[in-house]
């Protein structure tokens, strides 16, 4: 049996990073090769930019605040609702844009898990077309 340490974390002590679709992302934890968890947050009315990954893939399940998640693979293609409680799949090489709504008093709060854990390479996430424009940087 491999012995992996305990870890914890605290979403206020963890530094706030730029995803490359524009959201902010907390990373918490990564456990060895096989994955790792984030916090995306995404203040209301802001929209990401269209991606996709090149070896990762997602769970996602949202906590607070609402907005839609657009995804696309090949000529399949949907938006869906994102109000806490909901869980969604972006699977490898899926094209994705979520977006915020606008009237929302509480940033679009995601808890993420990516696997393998995130690469940190420029090349992981390739820009796509999207169905919104983006408003973040």
């Amino acid at each position: 049996m491999i012995v992996q340490p305990f870890e914890t974390a605290d979403v206020g002590a963890v530094p706030v990073v730029k995803a490359p679709d524009g959201a902010a992302v907390l990373p918490m934890l990564v456990m060895d090769e096989r994955g790792s968890l984030a916090v995306f947050e995404l203040e209301p009315g802001a929209v990401t930019r269209a991606v996709s990954h090149a070896t990762v893939q997602e769970l996602w399940h949202v906590t607070a605040g609402s907005g839609e998640l657009w995804r696309r693979q090949g000529e399949r293609e949907e938006t869906v609702r994102l109000v806490p409680g909901t869980a969604a799949s972006i699977p490898l090489g899926t094209a994705f844009q979520f977006r915020a709504d606008a009237d929302g008093d509480v940033p679009l709060r995601i808890v993420a898990v990516t696997m393998p854990p995130w690469p940190g390479t420029d090349a992981e996430a390739r820009r796509e077309d999207g169905p919104w424009e983006a408003t973040v940087e």
